[in-house]
């Protein structure tokens, strides 16, 4: 029992009286509205502090790495009670041309169970809506840590876009052989000239089946969240202008201080600053997943394959990139 000078409280309350149960309503009561205090002044802090691209998972996130352990339901509510509740996304246009006489690459990224970062790269590119323009933004990030590796901006969709993306992450990143670029069939990807900056620095070209935008989830996931906390959020005045806040957001804001739920609500690099300063001294390589034929098996449990049939043996050790 807690002693107040040389007395109990136990005591005290004999000595008012009071019964005890009286004494702790009474301390309960007053704890909790400093308490909802403290909570709200917190998540309004997150909140401008991110411009309010914080949805409540983030916030609550947030506020369990800052030592507050608060239900996701509450600060719903208090969000809601001070209008502070995330922007809502838009439907953006498809840029994706694939009628092209270029040739078209295996998807790999399906197959790929990654450990370590510069095994994957996802690009990809999405339209932006000026005053008087339509703007196209490509983007490279690495399919491990969801970093954004490369970026570029540009009023036209050839395939100087791409490149000046592709190399921008070529500079920084400085790739080991055998990364695997990802992409979909857009004739900017497929084009001989940046099918040749791949082979030069002897990356892996990938690419997504027809119709099929689960492939590059990540880099779909990164233009969503791009639209509804910057571009929906702000106007701009021109290309420069633009150009400005897409840089400030992408190497200031989202690759140093977003939470991303798939990194365990980390940042991509401080997420691949602690993988680093764990990673042993073996290198780290990704490896291939190759897929039973479901139709044989299905086949099989049905009893149609004849008993001499040949079955395709699995690849007896993974494939190393």
């Amino acid at each position: 029992m807690l002693l107040q000078g040389s007395l109990s409280i136990e005591r005290m309350c004999q000595l008012v009286p009071v019964s005890r149960r009286s004494f702790y309503r009474s301390l309960k009561e007053q704890q909790p509205a400093d308490e909802e205090l403290a909570v709200r002044s917190a998540i309004q802090q997150i909140a401008l502090e991110h411009r309010r691209r914080y949805g409540y998972r983030r916030i609550t996130a947030e506020l369990h790495r800052r030592g507050m352990q608060i239900n996701h339901k509450r600060v719903v509510r208090i969000m809601r009670e001070d209008n502070l509740l995330g922007l809502q996304p838009q439907r953006f246009k498809v840029t994706t041309n694939s009628n092209h006489k270029f040739e078209v690459y295996l998807n790999l990224a399906a197959r790929m169970k990654l450990s370590g970062i510069n095994q994957l790269w996802v690009a990809d590119i999405t339209y932006i809506r000026l005053k008087a323009e339509f703007v196209y933004l490509a983007v490279i990030l690495d399919g491990f840590s969801r970093k954004v590796v490369g970026w570029a901006l540009d009023r036209t969709l050839a395939v100087r876009l791409t490149i000046g993306a592709l190399e921008q992450a070529i500079e920084r990143r400085q790739p080991a052989p055998g990364l695997v670029h990802h992409s979909d069939r857009g004739f900017q990807y497929a084009h001989a000239e940046y099918i040749a900056i791949l082979e030069k620095h002897h990356m892996v070209p990938s690419m997504s089946r027809p119709a099929n935008p689960y492939d590059n989830a990540s880099c779909e996931s990164f233009m969503k969240t791009l639209k509804r906390e910057e571009i929906y959020a702000n106007k701009y005045d021109d290309l420069e202008n633009l150009r400005a806040n897409i840089e400030e957001f992408i190497e200031q804001y989202y690759n140093r201080l977003r939470l991303h739920s798939a990194l365990g609500y980390r940042s991509p690099e401080e997420f691949e600053q602690q993988i680093e300063a764990s990673a042993s001294a073996e290198s780290r390589s990704a490896t291939m997943v190759f897929f039973e034929n479901k139709e044989n098996s299905r086949k099989i449990s049905k009893g149609l394959l004849g008993k001499g049939t040949q079955m395709p043996s699995p690849s007896p050790d993974p494939f190393s990139c």
